[in-house]
């Protein structure tokens, strides 16, 4: 699913615990609570397969909190791709009295009865990245089917003037996810209308790179090595799996991903990947940090969410939210997005083995 470092410090730490001081006792009237959890804020994340959780989500957020408000205190937990394990870790932070939670959603449907029993206790939920389900009190993410429509044209660019006769395959992300439909959704309305037809598609479970790569090869034995010209991966790490099942059968087609990963931008210097979806993780996370401080601090956050969404089921509506931006990023881009923001240096992209496709991209 489909990367991210910027400071800014506002208020100072005595007017941040004087303002966290005052909505602990609001939030804390005729409920029991321990008096060090009213200053902290839950933040769950899904899985770990994919690597920007880790590298980028986590540690901006948790700084960006702790600049804000540096006695509040982070309780992080991430569910492995695991529904369960992550009703257990909501669970949890509403027993130990927290009074904010984060919450990127392992299985988005899965939330409802979980965010219903926060707002019964007071509990404001803040969605991360993905819509969950239930009466959230902020969501931010991006505009996730138009990131799909830039893969599609992504693609549709990468195939050029044979895109119109093409056939594609599709290799979608996670049923669980809320983000992979609107992705695939955004991506059919391309590809539907330009390319000549989608020969083979599958849904991916957990966004799993070997699921992946056996899906491709289950397309290749089906449909032959010339039986497509092009791929669909709805994030990096699943095109990995994919170019290692077309390499394997000598098999040279575009493809693109999302994420921005780093193995996807070495695939793309090197030419196995054509392009990957820049998302600047950063502002999403700083965001999102900012909301979840606000809402324990009992400030207002009408300025940071300046959109309202709908939850996938329609069932509640109006929820405030930021939605960021994305773009395409090919070769030709690394230098001006990546490197400019300084998601990674370009000794971590040009190592030993992708340093003369670095120099042949004007990377240094």
């Amino acid at each position: 699913m489909n990367a991210m470092t910027r400071r800014v410090v506002i208020g100072t730490a005595t007017v941040s615990m004087a303002l966290a001081m005052t909505a602990c006792g609001k939030a804390g009237e005729g409920e029991e609570s321990s008096g060090g959890d009213s200053k902290t804020i839950g933040l769950l994340l899904p899985e770990n397969k994919t690597t920007r959780y880790e590298t980028f989500d986590r540690p901006l957020i948790e700084g960006k909190i702790k600049e804000l408000c540096s006695d509040c205190e982070v309780k992080y937990n991430n569910a492995a791709q695991d529904t369960e394990t992550q009703k257990k870790q909501f669970e949890a932070l509403l027993t130990e009295g927290v009074k904010v939670i984060i919450l990127d959603a392992v299985d988005y449907k899965a939330t409802k009865s979980w965010v219903k029993k926060a707002k019964d206790q007071g509990v404001k939920v803040v969605a991360y990245d993905r819509l969950a389900e239930g009466p959230l009190d902020a969501y931010v993410s991006y505009d996730n089917e138009k990131i799909g429509r830039l893969q599609g044209e992504g693609l549709v660019k990468a195939l050029g003037e044979d895109a119109a006769d093409a056939n594609v395959v599709m290799i979608n992300g996670s049923p669980t996810d809320p983000n992979a439909p609107l992705f695939k959704k955004g991506a059919h309305s391309v590809l539907d209308k330009q390319v000549g037809k989608i020969v083979y598609e599958q849904d991916i479970p957990d966004w799993s790179p070997d699921q992946a790569n056996k899906k491709m090869a289950a397309a290749i034995d089906s449909l032959g090595k010339d039986g497509f010209d092009g791929v669909y991966s709805a994030n990096d790490g699943m095109a990995g799996g994919i170019i290692t099942a077309l390499d394997k059968r000598d098999v040279k087609v575009p493809v693109g991903g999302q994420d921005a990963e780093l193995a996807g931008l070495q695939r793309i210097l090197s030419g196995k990947q054509s392009f990957t979806i820049y998302k600047q993780i950063k502002p999403e996370a700083e965001t999102t940090a900012e909301i979840a401080v606000r809402l324990l601090q009992g400030k207002d956050i009408k300025d940071l969410t300046p959109t309202k969404v709908d939850s996938i089921s329609g069932e509640f509506k109006g929820t405030p939210a930021k939605l960021y931006d994305a773009q395409i990023v090919t070769k030709a881009d690394i230098a001006g997005t990546i490197l400019k923001d300084k998601v990674y240096k370009a000794s971590e992209i040009c190592t030993a083995e992708f340093k003369k496709a670095c120099a042949a991209a004007g990377i240094k």
